[in-house]
């Protein structure tokens, strides 16, 4: 799907605010309502539009640590790795992961409610993993920029 300025000013509004009517939309990107909603349609057939959902106050509800995880695996392999990614799937605490380059295999975004749940799952659920050789993990004491999105040159 080839996309014009039009498309790229949807998406960054919707970035901004998932919620947005129609109408509203129209507005900011200065078309009508019924193009907004063909190209918002069309946008999200073609899989750039993956799905809206509610940004929510984590420390507010009560997850006030997040760490870092960096893991090492003791050996790989496809099944090594499909066994530790279908581990990940089934663990609430890590909300996002990521297969790296350089000094770890995978790295785990995890958010606990305190120290203590956080190492209840490290030692009740990520270290006991029989695949898992090595665990270095950073507790975040400050976010200084978290932006969800691309940043969309209209």
């Amino acid at each position: 799907m080839a996309i014009d300025s039009f498309d790229l000013a949807i998406l960054t509004a919707l970035q901004r605010d998932g919620a947005m009517t129609n109408a509203a939309l129209a507005e900011v990107v200065n078309l009508s309502p019924s193009q907004c909603s063909r190209r918002r349609a069309a946008l999200e057939e073609a899989g750039l539009i993956l799905g809206y959902a509610a940004r929510l106050n984590a420390a507010g509800l009560g997850f006030g640590l997040r760490a870092i995880t960096r893991v090492n695996l003791q050996s790989h392999g496809q099944g090594t790795d499909d066994s530790f990614a279908r581990f990940i799937q089934t663990q609430p605490n890590i909300r996002a992961a990521f297969s790296v380059a350089g000094d770890a295999d995978y790295v785990l975004d995890v958010r606990a409610r305190d120290l203590e749940d956080f190492a209840a799952f490290l030692h009740q659920h990520l270290l006991p993993h029989p695949q898992v050789a090595h665990v270095r993990s950073e507790i975040v004491l400050k976010t200084l920029k978290e932006e969800e999105g691309l940043a969309l040159q209209p």
